[in-house]
């Protein structure tokens, strides 16, 4: 035994040896990451297989660099990649816990767009095992400290080194071809980053998005105007009937796109502890005048909001990597809602109580044709006024009524709220329901969130009846993405009174709200299914605007051609019949999986799958491509950036000029008040005048 330890001392005071050891140090490290940090869906020996081997392919050829260099240097450089590769790790386990996606080049170039308060977000996920992945680096670092292992300052022959990445290169190759024989056209088909990283790995999935990132730019400025001719003839052939019974009930009405952070459908009558969480929009979700579907889904990616910001104004997809709004946003062309309502007549705005810049709203708003964009200058400041991601909800609808009051009507105002966003924090004095007991503190404080955004809709409402806005408008409301993600199935399944929450369950979790409010609407509970895709159709066809002819991958709702296919960004879906996750099926109805399907089922399947592939596809190649360009739908008119300007001084001057058509200017220069109970506000300003003479 010790002549077995001294040669393995030996070997390790070998160059070579040292590598070994560093490349299975972090082997482990990386494998431990992948089966307790991560959620790939592995199944069956052979992914099993992959799973556990795929790390040592890209980490020779990395570690391997270090050979090509002599004596003490060879050392260093290896334990700077050992570190800088472990800090590519350690951020996708952050990343991953709360988006359940890894990271992409789209993602790091875009996080200056929505950078702020990102780092409490960054320490509120953060758990103590997840500094295990530097473990490695410490131990290698201390070995040689503390002279348990030599250094070797003799040169490597260049030979050798080249064999290692040789040998790297091959075993990369075997891997790949391992892959595509479990899952072909792996690189070519798939949606979903986790198959990348369960088949390939890390590093390699790196790789991946770095030559995708690279090609979509190349596709932009080699793309010609042919190419958009098969997504036209795609949009002929699936155009749809709107339903003649909605068309044109709410033409010539102001609309309200009431944007609710984070908001899930399970909320809607969900109680704790014996109290309704959102009373105010339970009541407006049941009155007979809403139109309220419950089988309404969430279709984010990796850009989450944005991504639900462009599906409902464009009825376009976001991109699989990171944010369309900030990588395409401010040079795209785009045939967006605020301007197809604009050459309607209408004036176009949006409010958000948070920086312009958050999401490149500042630049993507000109490029869809918003008149006005009422962001953080706008408002008012004070101490806790702010919390997470901008203005808190009551104070932000408050200040946002005085800008309402002097839009020319009709009017598209979308308020976007903010206080229901991670990590669900709020100040005891806005506290008015108590948090739930899972024990999981990004959980546990949802409720309280929610509750507070419902009080601020409540508020608001009340404030539109009062102004009698609420007979002159339709009013959305929309969730835009999950709040609590699927990687908190324990907490989830005790807040839904279920045994287990697993990967079909979390498909189905993610419903939202979608809700459109109007006097005299013929409203109900719609049960048919759909997505963020399929709202812009359905707004124009009750707004009494054809969409024929626009790039629309949504069909309306109420239609009764409308398909009932809903597409995730990863190339998931479901539908009244089928659920599908990753390469598993299930019956939507009864949850079971389909451990082998009928024919009849396949045949079904099939074409669900072929129409999510095409649509992702497509929306992709318009996107990649800025293919709008080149197309320009009859009755529309191209939007030109340069004649939008969102400065605080030049709004309100323009507001003046047209207030005679506005509500305040109805009401002969009178505010209707505005009343909360945020209770940062001083009694005076609670409950006050919307009038905007401050900012003027």
């Amino acid at each position: 035994m010790k002549q077995l330890g001294q040669r393995i001392r030996g070997l390790l005071n070998t160059r070579l040896g040292f590598l070994v050891l560093a490349i299975a140090l972090f082997w482990v490290k990386t494998y431990w990451a992948y089966n307790t940090k991560f959620n790939l869906g592995v199944k069956g020996s052979m992914q099993h297989l992959l799973l556990a081997i795929n790390p040592i392919p890209t980490t020779l050829l990395l570690f391997g660099i270090a050979l090509y260099l002599s004596g003490r240097k060879s050392y260093i450089t290896m334990l700077v990649i050992d570190a800088l590769t472990s800090v590519w790790l350690f951020a996708n386990i952050l990343y991953y816990r709360e988006f359940s996606d890894f990271l992409t080049f789209a993602v790091i170039k875009g996080s200056g767009a929505v950078s702020n308060n990102l780092s409490k977000g960054v320490f509120g996920i953060m758990r103590a095992s997840d500094w295990f992945v530097f473990l490695d680096v410490a131990v290698l670092i201390l070995v040689l400290a503390l002279h348990l292992v030599r250094m070797d300052v003799r040169p490597v022959k260049k030979s050798f080194a080249g064999g290692v990445t040789a040998l790297a290169c091959l075993l990369i190759g075997a891997n790949l071809m391992m892959a595509n024989a479990d899952r072909s056209g792996l690189l070519t088909r798939t949606f979903d980053n986790n198959y990348i990283v369960k088949y390939l790995g890390l590093n390699a999935y790196t790789v991946v998005d770095g030559v995708k990132t690279a090609k979509t730019s190349a596709t932009k400025a080699n793309a010609k105007a042919s190419d958009i001719d098969s997504t036209l003839a795609y949009m002929k052939q699936h155009q749809v009937t709107p339903n003649v019974q909605y068309t044109g009930v709410a033409k010539g009405k102001n609309v309200f796109i009431i944007h609710l952070e984070s908001f899930q459908q399970f909320l809607i009558d969900f109680k704790w502890q014996g109290e309704e969480v959102t009373p105010n929009l339970n009541k407006l979700y049941h009155a007979s005048d809403t139109l309220s579907f419950d089988n309404f889904f969430n279709q984010v990616g990796q850009g989450k909001t944005a991504d639900a910001e462009m599906m409902l104004e464009n009825s376009l997809f976001g991109l699989p990597e990171g944010s369309a709004m900030v990588s395409d946003g401010t040079a795209n062309t785009f045939q967006a809602a605020p301007a197809i309502l604009d050459q309607q007549g209408y004036t176009t705005a949006s409010f958000h109580g948070d920086v312009p810049s958050f999401w490149n709203r500042d630049n993507t708003y000109k490029s869809w044709g918003y008149d006005y964009f009422f962001s953080k200058a706008y408002f008012q400041s004070g101490k806790d006024y702010d919390i997470g991601y901008g203005l808190k909800d009551k104070i932000f609808l408050k200040d946002s009524a005085q800008y309402i009051e002097q839009l020319p009507q009709p009017f598209y105002a979308k308020l976007i709220t903010v206080t229901n966003h991670y990590p669900y924090t709020l100040d005891k004095k806005n506290q008015s329901i108590a948090k739930t007991d899972t024990g999981d503190s990004t959980v546990d404080g949802y409720v309280q969130t929610a509750r507070y955004l419902d009080q601020s809709i409540g508020e608001f409402m009340a404030w539109l009846k009062k102004s009698g806005l609420d007979k002159k408008s339709m009013v959305v409301f929309y969730g835009d993405h999950y709040g609590i993600s699927g990687n908190h199935k324990k907490a989830i399944a005790q807040l839904l009174g279920k045994d287990k929450f697993d990967d079909f369950d979390n498909a189905q979790f993610q419903r939202v709200p979608f809700m459109i409010h109007m006097n005299g609407l013929k409203g109900g509970i719609n049960h048919t299914y759909g997505g963020e895709i399929d709202v812009l159709p359905t707004l124009m066809n009750l707004l009494g605007i054809s969409n024929k002819g626009y790039v629309q991958f949504g069909s309306d709702l109420t239609s009764k051609q409308h398909s009932q296919v809903v597409a995730f960004r990863n190339g998931d879906f479901v539908t009244p019949q089928y659920t599908k996750v990753g390469s598993d099926y299930y019956d939507t109805t009864t949850g079971k999986r389909i451990k082998k399907l009928t024919a009849a089922q396949k045949t079904v399947i099939d074409a669900a799958t072929n129409q999510v592939t095409t649509e992702l596809s497509l929306s992709d190649r318009v996107m990649n491509g800025d293919l709008l360009r080149f197309y320009t739908p009859k009755g529309f008119a191209k939007v030109t950036k340069r004649n939008y300007n969102y400065t605080l001084k030049k709004a309100l001057k323009r507001l003046k000029k047209t207030e005679a058509k506005s509500l305040l200017g109805q009401n002969k220069g009178k505010s209707v008040e505005y009343t909360t109970d945020a209770p940062e506000l001083k009694p005076a300003d609670a409950s006050s005048s919307s009038s905007s003479s401050s900012k003027k």
